[in-house]
């Protein structure tokens, strides 16, 4: 790899932030404002402006950032910060409910990742992924009816509400299935480690159940191998595999690992992952187990993490958001052979039957509604016009 001189710089923080190591900023050379403001932005947009905050005070005075970004990446950390406590007050709300109603509560990835970095309220926090065991009907039953709050059905894997303007996706099952058959075997897999012991939480009196560090990891690298093809990744996916990689180890079945990863056709892609932790985060080989290097799959793949944007929604025509969704899943085709054991050829065919038998039914409801709404009245008929000969008048006869 030959990284460019913003990402270069962007890795140095990160690597000094994630293993306090000042050292790798020994050639951290002076910047320019521009500079800064770039790197400032960059680092919003991978989601670890926070993490690369901490690395500023090992910097020489005179080669942090000038004052008036200071202040406003400041600013920035303190929003991360709030929102990761607000999500704490949120969870423990959330476990405290479910706790009375005797229904247990697992932490899927997000906020619970959070107790793996060096400061926990660093690592921002989006919705909250929850599991109830089995539970989930009678969790948003009861949460409809005590809590008043709407639940709607989400993306058919889970249902979803808010409390206190957080997101919560509370999940039927781990992985979207209804695509591909790979992603339905993984799903089971989990399910089988999913009521393994793996720790909790104390949050305000309430018990959070924390998953397996196997169950971690399986749901972790197939999580961020789906988001990969469908919408992209950031380097805060990258961070959040390394600092877990790095506190549990000792604790995950490697082999299990390894077997899950092979079958579900995804070893390119997570072997990329452990490359691109152990080259520009600093993690440590001899963490994971040993993996093949594909160079110019590395580079590919890490430029589309630093080019992340988010995901254009297609348009709402029928024909052109078909078109819009073919065009871009034929332009990551390259993403999909990383990812999925499916060929291309099968996934095409089957994702097109299942859009076009999804929408012929949308098509069939328009008729029906088309054929049950009443026909217009009759016009009035016309009224006979007779000419009075007397008066050369027109007489409108009822």
């Amino acid at each position: 790899m030959n990284p460019s001189e913003l990402e270069d710089r962007l890795f140095s923080l990160l690597r000094a932030a994630l293993w306090r190591r000042p050292d790798e900023l020994s050639g951290f050379g002076p910047c320019d404002p521009m500079m800064w403001e770039r790197l400032c932005t960059l680092a919003a947009r991978q989601g670890v402006a926070a993490l690369v905050w901490e690395a500023l005070p090992f910097l020489p005075e005179d080669r942090r950032p000038p004052m008036p970004l200071r202040l406003r990446w400041a600013l920035r950390v303190g929003t991360v910060e709030s929102r990761w406590r607000r999500q704490r007050r949120t969870l423990a709300r959330l476990a405290a409910f479910y706790a009375r109603h005797g229904i247990p509560m697992l932490l899927l990835k997000g906020c619970g990742l959070s107790r793996f970095y060096p400061v926990p309220e660093h690592r921002p926090c989006g919705d909250i992924d929850i599991w109830l065991f089995g539970h989930r009907a009678e969790g948003d039953e009861r949460m409809a009816r005590e809590w008043g709050i709407r639940i709607a059905a989400g993306s058919g894997h889970h249902t979803t509400f808010r409390i206190d303007g957080i997101p919560i996706e509370n999940h039927i099952d781990f992985i979207e299935s209804a695509r591909y058959a790979s992603n339905r075997r993984f799903g089971e897999r989990l399910a089988r480690r999913a009521a393994e012991p793996g720790g909790c939480l104390e949050l305000g009196g309430a018990r959070v159940c924390l998953p397996s560090a196997t169950f971690d990891a399986l749901f972790l690298m197939r999580h961020m191998a789906v988001h990969f093809v469908l919408s992209g990744i950031t380097v805060r996916h990258l961070t959040d595999w390394a600092l877990f990689v790095a506190g549990s180890r000792s604790r995950i079945d490697w082999a299990e690992f390894r077997t899950a990863v092979r079958e579900a056709g995804m070893q390119p892609f997570a072997d990329c992952v452990q490359a691109l932790c152990v080259d520009c985060l600093g993690m440590e080989p001899a963490w994971v187990p040993p993996f093949r290097r594909h160079a110019s799959l590395e580079r590919r793949m890490l430029d589309d993490v630093l080019d992340f944007r988010t995901p254009e929604p297609p348009p709402e025509s029928l024909l052109r958001g078909g078109w819009f969704r073919l065009r871009r899943w034929w332009a990551q085709r390259w993403k999909h052979r990383m990812v999925y054991a499916e060929s291309l050829t099968g996934t095409f065919l089957r994702l097109s039957w299942r859009w076009l038998t999804r929408h012929s039914r949308r098509f069939r409801r328009f008729r029906r509604f088309r054929g049950s709404r009443p026909a217009p009245p009759d016009p009035p008929p016309k009224k006979n016009k007779t000419r009075n000969e007397s008066s050369g008048s027109v007489d409108q006869k009822g």
